[in-house]
């Protein structure tokens, strides 16, 4: 994925920084070490690399960490293609876990399938990474929300 290859115009001519910024506030991607590997218009990918902390009790990435990178990197592609003093809140979503999350790394790539002015429906893959292999662990589906003009919310959050 590269900012050329994305379907999408941002509205936002700082939009990567704004989504760089409000991704490093994220107390919980911090807490589990996640980190936003690239950003593009509609498109974001958080990398997570391998933690026995993070597991369930058979050696597997919990799937609510699984959820959580998905969640974000769909809330993360919407945010990208909202104009500029939007935040961004889920709304619901589905996610099936596909296969056990094990791996070296965990890859999240959240895409924006079509954007709204208040509703934005994205997709997220998440992959394991093992011997340099992908394979697929989850896939979701989920409407994001843009708050405008909303003083208890920051913007680009």
């Amino acid at each position: 994925m590269s900012p050329s290859s994305a379907p999408f115009a941002a509205l936002d001519p700082d939009f990567e920084a704004r989504v760089r910024s409000s991704f490093a506030r994220q107390t919980v991607m911090k807490t589990i070490g996640a980190s936003l590997r690239r950003v593009a218009p509609g498109q974001i990918e958080i990398e997570l690399p391998f933690r026995d902390d993070l597991c369930q009790q058979h050696g597997f990435i919990h799937g609510g960490i699984v959820t959580a990178l998905a969640d974000t990197a769909c809330g993360y592609a919407a945010l990208s293609l909202m104009p500029p003093k939007a935040s961004v809140l889920t709304v619901e979503f589905k996610v099936n876990l596909l296969s056990p999350a094990r791996g070296a790394l965990l890859i999240a790539r959240g895409r924006v399938a079509k954007p709204g002015r208040t509703l934005t429906v994205c997709t997220a893959d998440v992959v394991a990474v093992a011997d340099g292999e992908e394979k697929a662990v989850a896939t979701m589906l989920a409407t994001m929300m843009a708050l405008h003009d909303r003083p208890d919310v920051a913007p680009g959050t």
